[in-house]
């Protein structure tokens, strides 16, 4: 499982043109799910995105989480997340998981998000062609991917 985290001052996700969440200040979270990831993922994704210290503390120092701050959080399905580039010019997607198993992952990513953090968690909706806006606070902007730990 991979995210993409974003620091932001606000975020939104729309689809037809019509706002379906909206965040101010928190995380802004894509996540790329593929076939092997499981529950396992999930929590250790949780707890690290939870605790992720790249908040300024009163010195200016990234020191604080989302949690400390009593952020918010926006989660965001994105399959092209696990595009290969290997070969030519058009990305192949063949390591993404299907709908069958993604969706109830990224049901269960965001649940358990909300459950151990206790703070707003907005959603976008699977599968859809969704417009995504948002200021990215820093920038900062942290790659995670739960198949590389080290």
């Amino acid at each position: 499982m991979r995210l993409v985290i974003q620091r932001v001052s606000e975020a939104s996700v729309s689809i037809n043109q019509k706002v379906k969440s909206a965040i101010n200040k928190g995380l802004m979270i894509l996540v790329g799910i593929e076939a092997e990831d499981n529950s396992e993922d999930i929590e250790w994704l949780v707890k690290k995105t939870c605790n992720l210290r790249i908040f300024d503390d009163e010195n200016g120092v990234m020191n604080k989480s989302v949690m400390d701050l009593k952020g918010e959080f926006l989660v965001i399905s994105q399959f092209t997340l696990h595009a290969r580039t290997k070969k030519g010019n058009r990305p192949s997607y063949v390591n993404a998981a299907g709908p069958d198993l993604a969706i109830p992952l990224y049901r269960d990513f965001v649940k358990r998000l909300q459950q151990e953090s206790g703070l707003n968690v907005g959603t976008g909706e699977f599968g859809a062609n969704m417009q995504v806006h948002l200021i990215n606070d820093g920038p900062v902007t942290i790659l995670i991917d739960s198949k590389r730990r080290e």
